[in-house]
């Protein structure tokens, strides 16, 4: 058994700036900690057969979630189900960090 964190898990960029540790990959788990930068977003998208849990680990970041936006706080946390069109913004001057189960 190891322990894993981001100085020894997996890392890739994505979009502008961002980062993501893929903390555990499995067929029946993934855990995943991200960061965006301020003003950082990505697309809007959906998946077909996964579901997504995201918890903010420090920030306040915005999912569009179909036609709802909602803002998240340090230590809060949003389902989003399979077939969901959804995005998540940091609309903050500060950096945004969270994991996606």
């Amino acid at each position: 058994m190891q322990t894993i964190d981001k100085t020894n898990a997996p890392h890739y960029v994505w979009g502008d700036g961002c980062d993501n540790w893929v903390l555990t990959e499995s067929p029946g788990l993934s855990v995943k900690q991200e960061y965006m930068p301020a003003g950082a977003r990505e697309k809007s998208h959906f998946h077909y057969h996964v579901q997504q849990f995201f918890f903010i680990l420090k920030g306040i970041a915005v999912f569009h979630v179909g036609d709802k936006k909602h803002t998240l706080n340090e230590r809060q946390g949003i389902l989003i189900k399979a077939g969901a069109k959804h995005y998540i913004a940091n609309e903050s001057n500060e950096p945004l960090e969270f994991l996606i189960i």
